[in-house]
């Protein structure tokens, strides 16, 4: 017996739901699923859990986009304030938050540990 993995072609419809179910449920809950047996799950199982999962990633989209949203308010917040103690520029205030936060100037890193969206500091093009 091969220990080799099938490619997407070489599996059955079942097995294609259980890859996808473990992607959307890694996608819905940030953790793969541990524990869960779904060897035994039909089409329709499958299908009723995607229905779900879709929506519990729906629901964790919106507040990750509203809490990412009210990160960007508190972080110019506290640029504005920044700048009134005495920072010369906004420049000047975000290297301070980059050393506050540890974060060595990387700006994803900083996204990342004020929950900022992703890409927060890049230029628009």
């Amino acid at each position: 017996m091969s220990n080799e993995f099938k490619s997407w072609e070489e599996m059955s419809v079942l097995e294609q739901m259980q890859c996808q179910y473990w992607d959307m449920y890694k996608d819905a809950y940030g953790v793969r699923p541990r524990g869960i047996d779904t060897s035994t799950w039909t089409e329709y199982a499958f299908q009723v859990e995607f229905e779900h999962l879709a929506l519990v990633i729906q629901q964790e989209e919106i507040a990750r986009k509203e809490s990412e949203a009210s990160a960007a308010v508190r972080f110019e917040a506290q640029i504005d304030s920044l700048i009134a103690a005495g920072a010369v520029s906004r420049e000047a205030a975000l290297k301070w938050i980059h050393e506050a936060e540890g974060s060595d100037g990387d700006d994803e890193y900083l996204c990342f540990l004020l929950g900022l969206r992703y890409g927060y500091f890049r230029k628009a093009a």
